[in-house]
């Protein structure tokens, strides 16, 4: 059932919401005069309408009782917050330009990832556009959109949306989404969607009030969890299943990226999310065009990403913190937390040829045995990062990776995700070391709502041992200091790392070893009695090492027995990338020794 308001060529509109426990519901469609309509009871507990005379931009709600006008749980926009009225969108209106758009292999993709809020000054869909030649000039090709679904004032992180079909008013709302999603097509730039299936936000979240879209048999972090396996489940899982398709279907995204699956309860034959990949699968092929879809899961369970006829999920890749937790112990030393899990030179060596860490042995962390194998997943189901929203901005302070370590350590780190055989991500402002934070930041109305994020965020550092106060999640300020300062691109160690990322990226697709991105042909391992790892990969008689020293220190190295002679393609620490200076030649051949 498609749920929601419809607009239809005749000038009506078609309404149709779930509510199967109560007796009417009424609609109410705001004007000079407010017009009220009883809709009619349909199957299952649908109730519709269709009213004439309802053009674009009218405003209206339904009516549960007297005394409980509600927003449409499937609002499409809702221009004047959360709790207020929804606006009916016609979809039909828009003019594409993107018809000659065929998408981006996911194998192929660079990702970049954005809070729309504070990538700019402005913080709007709009002003995005300006900044899309930049971002293909350093070799994104795909920017993945942190939620953008209709959530309580105007700033917030998006995982807070109570109206998953709603596009955020400050954000520009439905047409300047469109209008992005147009220009980065014309800049041969794919958009992954960020969505929340696990939870909705709690201000304006009044979904309950329509029918059990929760169960109280589960929990996770933010209260009861969605019902995707109780009594009436077919209808909710209906109202997420089509809030996928409803995200290709009418904005064109090519991608979406289900936050913390993991959150996802549910113990039906058929899980939901394997239901929904199916369904997209369906849509795919009947559109032309493959859509993917992207879990987010800290279970190490490589289930998500197993085709369904091997008893997966079907979804196409994850997101993979592993290396991220690699790297970052490897070159910070923090070890609090789930850290505590990793910082081993081997771990890395793992991760680079398996995806996972843990693949079934003891996490002191968990305390317990965590993770599968990924024996027959392909690398390119892996998106690695060494920076993220959740990494950097569930830091106490939101530091950088670039307020923690030197600069030579963060040109390794690049190095290291951005020549691995998996999918690359970065996070905004990380190509020339943004020194600015990236905080938790909230505008809620509810002061009790106010006060216990606040203490929430103080419980949550608990397990590290990061000292002081985070900042107020609730202050403007905390939002505005998040803002990137796109004025430093072009200073100091800024410009140099990002012309270093753009060599890197640079080297990633012209160098067909590191094209192809499959475990065969690929050779990772450490020098014995060395912290430092190499990484050999050959496609098409090509082949390239990646040689990495993972210590503080000057380590040399004498070139064992490798065949021909060698083209010195990118060193990090030369002077040219501001480095300390290198003796390396410009051919190096077996038994001549680097210096790292």
């Amino acid at each position: 059932m498609n749920v929601g308001a419809w607009c239809r060529t005749d000038g009506s509109c078609e309404f149709t919401v779930w509510a199967p426990f109560r007796e009417t519901v009424g609609l109410r469609i705001s004007g000079e005069e407010d017009r009220n309509v009883s809709l009619e009871r349909q199957d299952r507990g649908y109730w519709r309408a269709v009213v004439e005379h309802v053009p674009p931009g009218s405003l209206y709600s339904y009516v549960l009782a007297s005394s409980r006008i509600r927003p449409d749980p499937a609002s499409q926009f809702q221009p004047r917050g959360v709790h207020d009225g929804s606006c009916v969108v016609d979809h039909g209106a828009f003019v594409w330009e993107d018809d000659m758009w065929e998408g981006i292999p996911l194998e192929s993709m660079v990702m970049y990832e954005i809070h729309v809020g504070t990538f700019t000054a402005e913080g709007t869909f709009r002003d995005i556009v300006p900044r899309l030649p930049q971002l293909k000039e350093l070799g994104i090709n795909a920017i993945e959109l942190m939620p953008v679904a209709q959530f309580p004032g105007g700033r917030n992180w998006g995982y807070d949306g109570a109206y998953p079909y709603a596009v955020q008013d400050s954000y520009g709302g439905p047409d300047a989404l469109k209008h992005l999603m147009n220009e980065c097509h014309r800049e041969r730039i794919a958009v992954v969607l960020d969505v929340v299936y696990n939870h909705l936000g709690p201000e304006g979240n009044y979904l309950s009030e329509f029918g059990p879209y929760f169960t109280e048999r589960y929990r996770t972090p933010w209260g009861p969890a969605v019902n995707f396996d109780g009594p009436h489940s077919v209808e909710v899982r209906n109202f997420f299943t089509e809030n996928a398709l409803f995200w290709f279907r009418e904005y064109h995204i090519d991608a979406l990226r289900l936050d913390a699956v993991h959150a996802i309860h549910d113990m039906s034959a058929v899980p939901f999310l394997q239901m929904l990949a199916e369904r997209v699968h369906s849509f795919s092929l009947s559109d032309g065009r493959e859509r993917y879809l992207i879990a987010e899961s800290d279970l190490a369970d490589s289930t998500v990403i197993r085709p369904r006829d091997e008893w997966g999920y079907g979804f196409h890749a994850q997101w993979c913190d592993d290396l991220h937790h690699c790297m970052h112990t490897l070159v910070t030393g923090e070890q609090q937390g789930y850290y505590e899990d990793f910082g081993r030179p081997e771990d890395l060596v793992k991760c680079l040829q398996q995806g996972y860490v843990y693949t079934g042995q003891f996490s002191r962390y968990r305390k317990r045995d965590h993770g599968n194998s990924t024996s027959g997943r392909k690398p390119s189901q892996f998106i690695v990062c060494t920076q993220n929203h959740d990494q950097v901005g569930n830091r106490v302070r939101g530091e950088r990776l670039s307020q923690l370590v030197s600069f030579e350590a963060l040109k390794l780190a690049a190095g290291t995700v951005l020549l691995s055989p998996f999918v690359p991500l970065l996070f905004m402002g990380e190509e020339y070391a943004e020194d600015t934070p990236f905080n938790f930041f909230v505008s809620y109305s509810d002061p009790r709502l106010i006060e216990g994020v606040r203490e929430g965020r103080k419980a949550e550092f608990s397990s590290f041992a990061w000292m002081g106060e985070p900042p107020d999640p609730q202050s403007a300020e905390t939002f505005r200091a998040s803002k990137l300062r796109w004025d430093r691109r072009g200073e100091g160690n800024h410009a140099v790392l990002l012309r270093y990322y753009r060599k890197v990226i640079g080297l990633r697709k012209t160098l067909p070893p590191f094209q192809v991105l499959r475990w065969e042909g690929c050779d990772v391992h450490l020098v014995e009695g060395k912290e430092i790892l190499v990484m050999r990969r050959t496609a098409d008689t090509k082949e390239v090492a990646v040689v990495l020293n993972l210590i503080r220190e000057d380590v040399t190295w004498i070139i064992p027995s490798w065949s021909g002679v060698w083209t010195v393609e990118l060193d990090s620490a030369s002077s040219d990338w501001n480095g300390p200076g290198t003796s390396l030649p410009s051919t190096i051949k077996a038994g001549d020794q680097l210096n790292l």
